[in-house]
This record gives C-alpha cells, sequence and structure tokens, in this order.
C-alpha cells in the first residue's frame, strides 16, 4: 500500500482502511465508530501506519433548530506509528511535531473549544523510563488565555506482545489500543465523547 504525503489533514470521505497488521487492524476496528481513518501516511516528513481524525459540533437552540447559537468545535487528530525500539527521545520529538501541526492546523476563533493531538506508539517492549514519561507528562495549551480554546497534546505506549499500555492522563483511546482487554459494556458513543470533550 502506497505512502501519502500530507501537509493538511486528510480527507474524511474515503472508505475505512484495512491493514496488514493484525494489532492495528483490530485497534482500528474499534476506532472506526467515531474516528475517520487513513493508513499509511506521511504528514510533514513523519511517517504513519495509522491517522484518525474526529470533528464533533455542539449548539444550542432557542424556539427552533434554524435559531442557533453558542456554536463549540472540539476536533481530535491521532497519529499510530509501530516502532522497533522506541526511547523518550521520540516521544519529544513527536511532541514537538503536534505543538508544530498545532501552528497551522487549528483555525482560532470563538467557536474553537479545543482540538487534541494524540501520538501513539507500538514498541515491542514497554520501558521503565518512557512508561514514567508518558505516565507524567501533560501538556495542554490556551489559546488567547483561552477565548479561543485549547489544545492538548496526548501519549499512549502500547507494546501488545507483552499486553502492556500507557498513556497519559486525558488519551481517553487508550481503551482502543488495549485489543487484549474487553471494550467496556456502555462504551461512549459520538454524544458521549462530544460531552466529554465540550463539558457540557
Amino acid at each position: 500500500m502506497g505512502t501519502e504525503a500530507l501537509e493538511r489533514p486528510p480527507p474524511t470521505e474515503e472508505p475505512a482502511p484495512e491493514w496488514d497488521d493484525e494489532y492495528l487492524d483490530d485497534a482500528a476496528d474499534r476506532l472506526a465508530h467515531n474516528y475517520d481513518l487513513a493508513a499509511n501516511v506521511t504528514i510533514r516528513d513523519e511517517p504513519f501506519d495509522l491517522y484518525g481524525r474526529m470533528k464533533m459540533k455542539s449548539q444550542k437552540h432557542f424556539l427552533h433548530p434554524s435559531i442557533s447559537f453558542a456554536q463549540h468545535e472540539a476536533h481530535e487528530h491521532l497519529f499510530v506509528r509501530r516502532v522497533d525500539a522506541l526511547y523518550v527521545a521520540e516521544l519529544e520529538h513527536l511532541v514537538e511535531f503536534c505543538h508544530d501541526l498545532a501552528d497551522d492546523w487549528i483555525e482560532p476563533d470563538e467557536e474553537h473549544y479545543g482540538t487534541e493531538f494524540t501520538a501513539v506508539l507500538v514498541p515491542p517492549v514497554l520501558t521503565d523510563d518512557v512508561r514514567s514519561f508518558v505516565e507524567d507528562f501533560r501538556d495542554r495549551t490556551l489559546i488567547k488565555f483561552g477565548y479561543h480554546g485549547h489544545y492538548e497534546v496526548n501519549l499512549v505506549v502500547a507494546a501488545p506482545s507483552d499486553e502492556e499500555l500507557v498513556a497519559s492522563e486525558n488519551a481517553d483511546v487508550r481503551s482502543a489500543f488495549a485489543t487484549w482487554e474487553p471494550i467496556e459494556r456502555t462504551e461512549p458513543g459520538l454524544f458521549d465523547l462530544l460531552k466529554r470533550r465540550l463539558q457540557l
């Protein structure tokens, strides 16, 4: 399968792709209900086996749906890469990569509530230094003192062969990548995710 090089988020109208990687294919099945997915994407010279995108919109109505106000949008970008080995330096590099994307991909205005950038790495083993770094990691940036919302960078590291996973505090996708564990019986749907993002 070819690799698509992108400067902006990829289009979301394509049919759901498939992966030649059983673990990523299983994770994608869990993500497909809420995310638009793309396979083998390169963004600014960074290759990813899986890219996911979700956009949610909330608005309130007065008397009739045609009269709306308090519109807010939340976005999430998911970057997944399988690696032969993982060091803290690569995690730090991807954090900076996400910050650079935030500068170009976010259109700050009063309707923008928040954007999340989540990097997921899949190494053969989960080392202690990587675990410690991810567990302690949190990175949220207010845009124009919060008047134009915020963006957040999250990290997830999964070692499926050992059935181990670590995620930063606000990485809601962690359960999708713990494929060896059953999905919650009441898995959050799109409305639940929207409420969580917009704190409704």
